[in-house]
């Protein structure tokens, strides 16, 4: 009997698959983030340069150093001006010349040159928030910088206060009043005056009043 060549069994059929989509570039979270251009960073790292160092002159006056009595001083006053005299000079005075002439017009410099000095910086203020507004991309810039605006708003405020005392203070040395505490009426002290020159009450007193409202409030 003859063999039957069996038929050949087809070939298992590869499946088609289909090419990959081509995929996108994968970009990062860095590089989607907005960027904010050299010319507007500059702005930005300038505005706040400007507002620091104005905030920086405000709030941190140069501090008072406690100026000791030195004998050798005791008779400059005698052969100097007001504009002529140093604070150790002023405080080098003996007792007995206490708010003298000289004395009083020394202070009186001392406060106009401290008006002066505030009402100079109120305008220096005054021109920095009228300057146009920089656009600052980046929100932590815009809140520094709004909180430095408060920061300057609230110590003129303060010097504005101020401003007030001076007056007042110079009132008192025209009057001839200056110098004495407004509630017992006894010396403030020159070192006093020197640190403080619209201080209208002497140290005592005012560590009284200090006490009083700590323990009762306004």
């Amino acid at each position: 009997m003859k063999k039957t060549d069996a038929a050949p069994t087809p070939a298992a059929a590869t499946p088609v698959v289909p090419p990959a989509p081509a995929r996108e570039p994968r970009v990062s979270r860095l590089s989607q983030r907005t960027v904010p251009s050299m010319a507007q960073s500059v702005a930005s790292t300038a505005a706040k340069s400007s507002f620091t160092q104005v905030v920086s002159t405000a709030l941190v006056p140069p501090p008072h150093v406690a100026v000791k009595k030195d004998p050798k001083l005791a008779n400059n006053w005698k052969t100097k001006t007001p504009e002529q005299l140093s604070d150790a000079e002023v405080m080098a005075m003996p007792d007995s010349e206490y708010m003298n002439d000289r004395q009083m017009a020394y202070f009186r410099l001392k406060l106009v040159g401290l008006r002066q000095g505030i009402l100079e910086s109120a305008s220096q203020t005054t021109e920095h928030l009228r300057e146009d507004a920089v656009v600052v991309p980046d929100p932590a810039d815009r809140a520094t910088i709004e909180e430095e605006h408060a920061l300057i708003l609230r110590t003129r405020d303060r010097e504005r206060k101020l401003l007030k005392k001076i007056g007042q203070s110079i009132q008192r040395i025209d009057a001839g009043d200056y110098g004495y505490c407004d509630e017992t009426g006894e010396p403030i002290g020159v070192g006093r005056l020197l640190a403080r020159p619209t201080a209208t009450l002497s140290l005592e007193a005012q560590q009284r009043r200090e006490l009083k409202q700590k323990m009762f409030g306004d």
